[in-house]
């Protein structure tokens, strides 16, 4: 891509406080936007080749969105962690298989989107993200839901497409949980723990494509429990 090109780019984000090129085969991350560290609220930088994330990432202490699905990353690194204000944090279809600690300190996030990368296990240290309403891990490896969960303030995690045949009961103890998608997973309806069913918050189970029929649930104890609660939840957004 031409310096001109990008010139422009910059002259407008200078103005709007948004970076977006997308599908232009960028193979890393354009250091001029450093130049824009004040103001840059918006990057979205998708289906390009990018392979690493420079360490200056830390020095854009106004980004509340930061999008970069469908590139090459295979990390990121520790200074992600600083920025204070990212909202939204979306990077689909990359070749991840763990997050630095560093991303616990990402006070503001509401949104963590990891659908499509190389995930075997449940990343850890989300906990500390009080914020956090929406956590997409679908389409990756993961085999187990561990205790850990339980920790998580998320209103909806996307398990969707995992080869998920683990399911800890400590979910249930989620206390902001609602919507918990498990479909085509590897779940036998023995893994399906009845706590989920009758003393969570969960108002929607999503365990479509797993190795039980779905109405098999309603043999679950606290499944009536569990139908008050998704019956309520229909009702209030009928």
């Amino acid at each position: 891509m031409g310096n001109s090109a990008l010139k422009a780019h910059l002259e407008t984000s200078q103005k709007t406080g948004v970076f977006q090129l997308t599908g232009k085969g960028l193979t890393e991350f354009p250091e001029e936007l450093q130049k824009l560290t004040g103001n840059l609220r918006t990057v979205d930088l998708s289906n390009n080749k990018i392979e690493v994330l420079p360490e200056f990432i830390g020095v854009f202490q106004q980004l509340k969105s930061l999008t970069i699905s469908s590139n090459k990353l295979t990390s990121l690194p520790n200074d992600i962690g600083k920025l204070k204000k990212l909202e939204t944090l979306i990077l689909n279809g990359n070749q991840l298989n763990q997050l630095p600690s560093s991303v616990g300190q990402l006070k503001s996030l509401r949104t963590l989107s990891l659908s499509g990368n190389h995930f075997k296990e449940f990343p850890s240290g989300l906990g500390t993200l009080r914020q956090l309403d929406v956590l997409d891990l679908s389409k990756n490896k993961i085999q187990v839901v561990p205790a850990e969960v339980a920790e998580l303030q998320a209103i909806e995690i996307n398990l969707n497409q995992n080869q998920i045949s683990t399911l800890s009961p400590e979910v249930s103890r989620a206390q902001r949980l609602k919507v918990l998608r498990l479909e085509e997973n590897c779940l036998e309806l023995s893994s399906i723990p009845p706590s989920i069913l009758s003393d969570s918050q969960v108002s929607l189970l999503s365990v479509e494509g797993n190795l039980f029929e779905v109405k098999k649930l309603r043999d679950l104890e606290g499944y009536d429990k569990y139908m008050e609660r998704f019956t309520a939840t229909r009702k209030k957004f009928a």
